[in-house]
C-alpha cells in the first residue's frame, strides 16, 4: 500500500475481503458468523456471521439505566421448550428495553431501540424473554473488531432456528463502538446470531448490517471475553467451529474450547428511560 508496493496492496486488500466475509454468519455452514459481520455475521456463525448468522469482522480484521430491574438467574439447566417453534415466537418488543447480560467475565446491559431496527429488536425480545442465550457462548472474539455469539448450547433449539430467518431493517443506526448488531449470511437471512462491536465499525453499514441497540454497562466486560483461541477454522484459525458448536451444543467447547467465556443468563430488566442516539 504505501511506498506504491502494488503486490502488498493486492494482499492486503483480499485480506480485508476475507475478514468481511466472516462477518456474515460466523459460518455455520450455511451461514456466516455473529448470527455474524461478525456475533449470520458480520456472517454468521455456521449459519448465520460481528455467516454463524456471522457477523464477521468488517473489512480488515459485533446510559439509561433500567426503571425495574429483576435478580439475575443462576445459569438454567435445560432449554424452554418453547424455543423448538420459533414460529411462535413473534412478540413486538417494547419500544425502549434493557437486558442484563450475567457472564463468567462479568455482567453488561444492553439497551435497545426498536424504532433503529424493529424487526431485529422483535427476534431479540423473543429470543431473550425464551432464555435463548442461557449458557451460550462467546464463541468468536476477534480484538479489535467484534464479539460473536448467539449459537444455542443445545443441538435441537439450533436445529429449530436454522431456518428461521427475519427481513432486514434499513440501516438507521450506525455500527459504532458497543453497538449490537445481527450477524447475517446475506440478504435476509438474520437468525439468532449477533455480535458486538469493540470499535467504530461503521464500515459495515453500507453492508446493511442495521445496529438494534448497544452496550450501555458493562463495555469492559465485553473487551475481556476471552480471545485466545482465535479466528474460527473458515476464517484460518483453530477457534470454535460454529457448525459443531450447532451439532454438538456446548459439550463440544467445554472439551476443546474451555476457557471461552459464556452468558449465564439473559434476563429482560425494564423499559430504558432513553434509548441513546444512534
Amino acid at each position: 500500500m504505501i511506498g506504491g508496493c502494488l503486490n502488498m496492496r493486492r494482499v492486503n486488500w483480499f485480506a480485508a475481503a476475507a475478514l468481511m466475509g466472516t462477518l456474515f454468519f460466523g459460518c455455520k455452514a450455511k451461514e456466516q458468523t455473529a448470527e455474524a459481520p461478525p456475533p449470520e455475521q458480520p456472517k454468521a456463525a455456521a449459519p448465520a456471521q460481528p455467516k454463524a448468522e456471522a457477523p464477521a469482522p468488517a473489512s480488515t480484521p459485533a446510559q439509561p439505566a433500567a426503571t425495574a430491574s429483576a435478580p439475575i438467574e443462576a445459569p438454567r439447566k435445560g432449554f424452554d421448550r418453547a424455543l423448538l417453534r420459533p414460529t411462535l415466537l413473534k412478540e413486538q418488543a417494547p419500544e425502549t428495553f434493557q437486558v442484563k447480560f450475567a457472564t463468567t467475565r462479568g455482567d453488561f446491559v444492553v439497551t435497545v431501540n426498536r424504532a433503529w431496527a424493529p424487526n431485529g429488536a422483535d427476534r431479540f425480545y423473543s429470543l431473550v424473554k425464551h432464555h435463548f442465550f442461557d449458557n451460550a457462548s462467546f464463541f468468536r472474539v476477534h480484538p479489535g473488531f467484534i464479539v460473536q455469539f448467539g449459537i444455542s448450547a443445545y443441538p435441537p433449539v439450533s436445529a429449530a432456528w436454522t431456518n428461521a430467518t427475519i427481513k432486514d431493517d434499513p440501516v438507521k443506526a450506525s455500527n459504532k463502538m458497543n453497538s449490537v448488531t445481527f450477524a447475517t449470511a446475506g440478504p435476509n437471512t438474520r437468525t439468532t446470531q449477533l455480535f458486538i462491536n469493540l470499535v467504530d465499525n461503521s464500515r459495515l453499514d453500507r453492508d446493511g448490517f442495521a445496529p438494534f441497540g448497544k452496550v450501555t454497562e458493562g463495555s469492559n466486560v465485553v473487551e475481556m471475553m476471552y480471545e485466545g483461541y482465535g479466528e474460527m477454522p473458515g476464517m484460518g484459525g483453530s477457534g470454535p467451529d460454529p457448525s459443531e458448536i450447532e451439532k454438538q451444543g456446548k459439550p463440544y467447547l467445554d472439551k476443546n474450547f474451555p476457557k471461552l467465556d459464556f452468558i449465564k443468563s439473559a434476563a429482560l430488566m425494564g423499559t430504558a428511560p432513553e434509548a441513546g442516539k444512534p
